[in-house]
């Protein structure tokens, strides 16, 4: 298609866009009127100006709802278990096992990273940090290095694959119109390439802080975690120990044979069946529904109709708390995209792809080199990450991946590696105005420091995770 004043003024508010993140400014604000300006100069109405904007909030709405969801389910559930108490009792028995500081930590990775899988990072720091920090802390691990453990894995490692609630990969494939099946494997290799490397860099870094079990120079840090056992209380969990023993096993193991059950289909059929992307989502979605009907009604027998109303309305109120800028930027970047612009503009024909015919028209000048191209995408993923949220920038790596179909390297390769450049800055591992402000808050740690601990370790892990992507795929 033939470039267009249009075209140009969209390029410019990528760029502002761009701009915007790296002052660690909101760009709710610059996508909204920048889908307003390029859909009335293209259009050439001040009206279709106006319908452009809510559609492509309404599209985005629609395209990202499923997201939503799932993300409600896994969060109500969540709570439902704090109600019973067996979110403290699937958590107890994996204390025994740290020994000393040095199992202590990777107990932690390990714990914080299957959990966050299932659940996200954010609502499992408190669990996580509430009930197994003060025993490694004993065990003579600091609590700077459990923070570190922590984001790492959590905020890291689990949250750039989402391999399971697939929401990343899901908002990257989206923006670069290809499956998300291509991406998810792709993500979950170079995710776990990157939190190795990250994680036990950091160990090495720092292990000879580690100190003796039940060393004295750990009553400090003891006391101030007291605070946080004393807030995770469950008023009626006392009369219900069956019930939560019951589901502090049935849901792990439920969530442990979905999960088998997923990657067996998988490896006997090559793909993974009917659960790629948002049927995988929709499968542990349901699951979770369940679990979370029967965890309630064990609770509250004929208060159920109204506890797990109380839970799902809990569950959205944090989705749209974490997603919800998400959806005006997807739609200015969904403008970009010919697969959805139509229906933005109100446009049958000759749809506009603004991002796609920007990017195609430089590719006689711009160098065809893979190398450059999978690095300049991971340094505009951690560019986005700069806004401090992890999943902000992923409308524009992938409708960048997507742009570039073609240019010598696949574009689900280039949508994970953006997806890791931006989870692992924005996702809170390396930047203080993410959620790793909570992470430190939980620990009791200084957030600048533990900012300062992750930076080297994290960047060296997506540089050489990249180095092997452009190998591997």
């Amino acid at each position: 298609m033939e470039l267009t004043i249009s075209h140009w003024i969209y390029g410019l508010f990528t760029l502002a866009i761009i701009i915007t993140m790296v002052f660690k400014r909101g760009i709710v604000l610059p996508t909204l009127l920048g889908t307003f300006v390029v859909a009335w100069l293209y259009k050439g109405s001040l009206i279709d100006g106006f319908t452009a904007v809510f559609n492509a909030n309404l599209v985005a709405a629609k395209e990202l709802f499923s997201i939503f969801l799932i993300i409600t389910f896994m969060v109500a559930l969540l709570h439902s278990l704090k109600d019973l108490g067996a979110d403290k009792r699937m958590i107890e028995p994996i204390q025994k096992v740290m020994v000393n500081g040095h199992v202590a930590y990777w107990v932690l990775v390990v714990v914080t990273y299957v959990i966050s899988l299932f659940f996200w990072p954010t609502p499992a720091v408190p669990l996580i940090c509430a009930l197994l920090l003060p025993a490694a802390v004993r065990a003579g691990l600091p609590a700077m290095l459990g923070a570190v453990a922590v984001a790492l894995a959590g905020q890291g490692m689990a949250l750039s694959s989402d391999y399971i609630i697939q929401v990343a990969p899901g908002l990257s494939a989206k923006a670069a119109g290809i499956p998300a099946g291509d991406i998810i494997d792709k993500a979950l290799v170079l995710s776990l390439i990157t939190g190795v490397i990250a994680i036990a860099l950091a160990y090495l870094l720092n292990r000879k802080s580690i100190r003796r079990p039940n060393d004295p120079a750990a009553h400090g840090e003891l006391l101030a975690l007291q605070g946080l056992k004393e807030t995770d209380k469950h008023s009626e969990t006392n009369n219900l120990p069956m019930w939560s023993k019951l589901f502090a096993v049935l849901v792990p193991v439920s969530m442990l044979i979905v999960m088998i059950y997923m990657v067996s289909t998988k490896l006997t059929s090559g793909r993974m069946g009917g659960f790629e992307g948002g049927d995988g989502a929709a499968f542990i979605g349901g699951v979770a529904v369940i679990l979370l009907l029967l965890s309630t009604l064990a609770f509250g027998k004929h208060k159920a109709l109204d506890y797990i109303s109380d839970h799902i309305t809990e569950g959205f109120l944090f989705a749209f708390k974490a997603m919800g800028p998400v959806i005006p930027i997807a739609g200015f970047f969904f403008l970009g995209s010919s697969d959805f612009s139509g229906s933005i503009l109100g446009v049958e024909e000759a749809q506009p792809g603004f991002l796609f015919d920007l990017v195609n028209a430089s590719q006689e000048i711009l160098p065809q080199n893979p190398i450059l191209m999978a690095f300049g995408i991971l340094i505009i993923g951690i560019i986005t990450g700069l806004d401090g949220s992890g999943f902000s920038g992923l409308p524009l790596t992938g409708s960048l991946a997507g742009a570039m179909a073609g240019s010598g390297i696949d574009p689900s390769t280039l949508a994970a590696i953006g997806q890791m450049g931006s989870i692992w800055t924005g996702g809170g591992t390396i930047i203080a105005w993410s959620s790793l402000v909570a992470v430190a808050g939980f620990c009791g740690v200084s957030v600048m420091e533990l900012v300062r601990k992750n930076f080297g370790p994290v960047m060296i892990g997506l540089f050489i995770s990249t180095a092997i992507a452009i190998m591997l795929f």
